[in-house]
């Protein structure tokens, strides 16, 4: 067993690896991009060249400015997301340079950025290199959210508090985890799987897991988990990996009238979630008036005695609100980086939860169990696992979750969801078998439900007699132009068998997965070209795998792309992200690929047998 110092040694090493990977890979791209600014630039974490638009001040007073660019007509999605760094750059005759700001994007539109600056003289001095030069930007790199983890990583091998080196020997394997006996709880209105985990949450005195396959309601298990956690304490702390899914759980706590204070920029949060930023609330407080005519005759002027009374009532007034604020939620909201917020700071925690646990990276999660005395994780390792960019990293155990960890440690800790309210039984079967044991049973609601009654859940339609060509985009991702066309092809021939009367009557949705960005770039371009779906548009979402997570839709197709002699599978050998794939449809799963190629895995030859004995393979030949 691994001692305290080296894990988290090896730990720090990891994130040192993933920093410096992150940095080469910018800086390459950078470099890369230097002889390619003759033209222009359409990659999904660069533009090149952008236009500068309007220059505005946001809620939070920071100057903001509009970076405009042309949008090519199959537009994929983006690697721009709000709250991410970006830099500025320009073409000079040795190769790139950088302007020396550090933006961070709050708004991503049809063929606009906004992004918040540091101050008035980057937005001057943005505008002046503009006037001499065509500009780019670029996606940068989140210093801070490394500093944060290493900071954490730091902390908890060192923090000696009684009770969290108890949790931290219990999360490192050191010592068996606790539960104390409590009488039984029930909730009618959950199932027994549900009513099982609630149960072990609440007797749970260092940690406990909730392991929630696809649609089978694991969010709606957490916020019941934390209601009930509130009936025997004052305040939790709820964390995710991500902004989104801290509003999504958030906001189901909301509607159930608990009351939340979300810390973090207000710029990245949902529309929804803005009333309970800890901003909106501070600037709501009775006591902000009296805060800001304080810090308004301090900016006029004040001085001497009357400056030190007013700074004295300044601290005064801070303080208060901010203890108000706290004071006053019964959950308060953050990412696990935004945990580590300097106000923040002191907080203590009887329990933290923390949801979407499988896609979280265990430095990150640190930082918030520093918080806490027990922790309660949320999510399916069995699902996508956290975005690890460096191979050395993700061979050394950085995609290695801190979940997926104390699942095979303790498994009395972890309580398996078993009922799912997704898909028909036959879509659920394969990914029940493979990954869950065949524990997962389908809902009576769900477990027959189909397009049409003369309809199967399931067919494959195999491509290996048409010998299609996969191949290397300018993005270096890959595609098929040929399957593409089939894939296009066979949803319209899928909608005229139902009709699309009955498609715009039942309003039943599709989705087209594939793994590869640049086949997902081409079967848009495709779907535009036609005219029978302008109508249907609406209806239809085209995405790579990472982008469906959490997702679903009543019809799902899936191009594989690959198709290669040699058997050549690439990433498709990460089975948690065809689980995603799989999983996502409610009543009709189609999945276009060459079955010769991806059968030399045994997955796939598995999928393929399991959808011959209960669905239709139909072997795809030339015409």
């Amino acid at each position: 067993m691994e001692n305290t110092n080296k894990y988290f040694s090896r730990l720090r090493e990891l994130i040192a690896l993933e920093l410096a990977e992150e940095q080469q890979a910018y800086r390459r791209a950078l470099e890369e991009k230097g002889g390619a600014l003759t033209g222009t630039i359409h990659d999904p974490s660069c533009r090149y060249p952008v236009r500068l638009g309007n220059t505005a001040y946001n809620p939070l007073g920071q100057i903001t400015l509009e970076v405009l660019f042309d949008v090519e007509e199959d537009e994929v999605e983006l690697d721009f997301e709000p709250g991410k760094p970006v830099t500025l750059f320009y073409p000079t005759d040795n190769g790139v340079k950088e302007l020396p700001y550090q933006c961070y994007v709050e708004l991503v539109g049809n063929g606009t950025l906004i992004v918040s600056l540091p101050n008035k003289t980057a937005a001057q001095s943005i505008r002046n290199t503009a006037d001499h030069h065509l500009l780019g930007i670029q996606l940068g790199i989140d210093n801070t959210s490394y500093r944060v983890m290493q900071e954490a990583l730091n902390e908890a091998e060192h923090k000696e508090d009684e009770r969290f080196v108890k949790l931290r020997e219990v999360l490192l394997g050191q010592r068996k985890p606790s539960f104390r006996q409590l009488p039984q709880l029930s909730y009618p209105w959950l199932n027994r799987s549900q009513q099982d985990a609630i149960q072990k949450v609440v007797e749970a005195q260092e940690v406990s897991i909730i392991h929630g396959p696809p649609g089978t309601g694991k969010t709606t298990t957490l916020v019941e988990a934390i209601i009930e956690t509130l009936q025997r304490e004052t305040q939790v702390l709820v964390c995710a990996p991500s902004n989104a899914a801290v509003d999504w759980i958030s906001e189901q706590l909301m509607r159930r009238g608990i009351h939340v204070l979300r810390i973090g920029n207000p710029l990245r949060m949902s529309d929804e979630m803005l009333d309970c930023s800890y901003e909106r609330r501070y600037s709501a407080h009775p006591d902000y008036h009296e805060l800001w005519n304080i810090r308004k005759s301090l900016h006029d002027g004040a001085k001497g005695e009357q400056a030190h009374r007013l700074h004295k009532r300044e601290t005064e007034l801070e303080i208060k609100i901010n203890a108000d604020l706290f004071e006053q939620a019964r959950v308060v909201s953050s990412t696990l980086i935004g945990s580590a917020y300097r106000i923040m700071e002191r907080r203590r925690f009887s329990t933290l939860f923390i949801d979407e646990a499988a896609q979280a990276l265990e430095p990150a999660c640190w930082a918030a169990i520093l918080k806490a005395d027990r922790v309660i994780m949320g999510g399916d390792h069995q699902q996508l696992p956290p975005t690890v960019k460096s191979l050395a990293a993700a061979k050394g155990g950085l995609s290695d979750t801190l979940m997926q960890k104390v699942v095979a440690l303790w498994p009395q800790a972890v309580t398996l969801l078993t009922m799912q309210y997704r898909m028909n039984e036959e879509i659920m079967a394969f990914s029940s078998q493979w990954f869950y044991n065949g524990q997962l049973r389908a809902a009576e609601e769900a477990a027959h439900r189909m397009v049409s009654p003369i309809d199967t859940p399931l067919m494959w339609l195999d491509t290996s007699q048409l010998h299609y060509e996969e191949k290397e985009n300018l993005h270096k991702s890959l595609s098929n132009s040929e399957e593409a066309r089939l894939v296009i092809h066979t949803l319209k021939d899928y909608i005229e068998m139902i009709s699309p009367q009955k498609v715009e009557n039942e309003r039943i949705d599709f989705g087209i997965i594939t793994p590869y960005r640049g086949q997902a770039r081409l079967i848009r371009r495709l779907l535009k070209m036609q005219h029978y779906f302008r109508k249907l548009k609406r209806r239809i979402t085209v995405g790579t795998v990472d982008g469906f997570q959490g997702q679903e839709r009543d019809v799902i197709v899936i191009s594989l792309v690959r198709d290669n002699a040699d058997g050549n599978i690439g990433f498709l050998r990460d089975l948690r992200r065809m689980n995603v794939a799989i999983t996502r449809a409610r009543m009709k799963l189609i999945i276009i690929g060459n079955a010769e190629t991806l059968s030399r895995h045994r997955f796939y030859r598995g999928l393929a047998e399991h959808i011959r004995r209960h669905g239709e393979f139909i072997e795809v030949q030339s015409q």
